[in-house]
């Protein structure tokens, strides 16, 4: 908002005092409210509407998700979202971490976790233990999605990670697998250990607190979401979004009261 100068006609020799609009701490764009417009112009006119005990679902009720589409970003750790309700807070790292998890578990019961080769490999300081394991469990590593070639006694590159990995550290994604086969061997990992193992991998693939996303990136963790089994918890058993409704909005501001 342009400065404002704030004088007094009664007053004409009073200096006069000017300030600035701060703007609000989110990541709302021009780009969040033309997309927001068009996906949600049924529920904009309805709110604007004088507000009724009961207000009845838009027409364009069918045509809007669950989760609703994404307002902004919160803090760099939660999104917001609107529903057809209310308001949906979802934690995003919790949330793409459980969508990660669904998918290693399900390619692994398939066929083994499709690879992304790394364009330029990266080597990293290792133990003996370390490089024996990967040099014994090559093809198990292949089936994880991980591509680990010993280059000296103390030195692993890593050469591909899981597909929906490829974001993640690889150096922290290999020790923490190496570790794992080191500490409980590799039948272990692959059995019964198997579930904590991959949890472990969706982890060090999930979007990090403080990353900023798009507006385009958020509706499409919503998206995945509504498509992802049991994806109300993380992989850690805590709820990954919560809802507020209009109702409790409007408790919350006394409104009607």
């Amino acid at each position: 908002m342009p400065t404002v100068a704030v004088a007094s006609p009664a007053a004409k020799s009073a200096p006069a005092w000017r300030y600035e609009q701060q703007t609000i701490p989110l990541s709302v764009t021009r780009e969040a409210v033309s997309h927001y417009d068009t996906l949600y112009s049924g529920i904009r006119e309805q709110e604007r509407q004088p507000l009724t005990p009961a207000p009845s679902a838009p027409d364009t009720a069918d045509d809007i998700p669950p989760l609703g589409f994404a307002l902004a970003q919160l803090h760099g750790i939660y999104i917001l979202s609107q529903s057809i309700d209310g308001l949906i807070v979802v934690d995003m790292h919790a949330a793409h971490e459980r969508i990660v998890y669904e998918r290693l578990k399900t390619a692994l019961e398939s066929d083994g976790i499709p690879m992304q080769p790394l364009l330029l490999p990266v080597s990293f300081a290792a133990d003996r233990m370390e490089v024996a394991a990967a040099h014994d469990h090559h093809e198990a590593l292949q089936q994880l999605g991980l591509e680990l070639a010993p280059l000296s006694p103390t030195q692993i590159a890593v050469r591909g990670v899981p597909v929906w990995l490829k974001d993640g550290n690889p150096v922290d994604l290999a020790r923490a697998v190496l570790a794992d086969i080191r500490e409980f061997g590799l039948s272990r990992v692959m059995t019964e250990r198997r579930n904590e193992l991959l949890a472990t991998m969706a982890c060090h693939g999930a979007v990090r607190a403080n990353r900023q996303l798009t507006l385009t990136e958020m509706n499409a963790l919503l998206r995945d979401m509504e498509a992802t089994e049991r994806s109300g918890q993380c992989n850690h058993g805590r709820p990954t979004w919560s809802r507020l409704s209009m109702k409790d909005l409007d408790n919350l501001f006394m409104r009607g009261r």
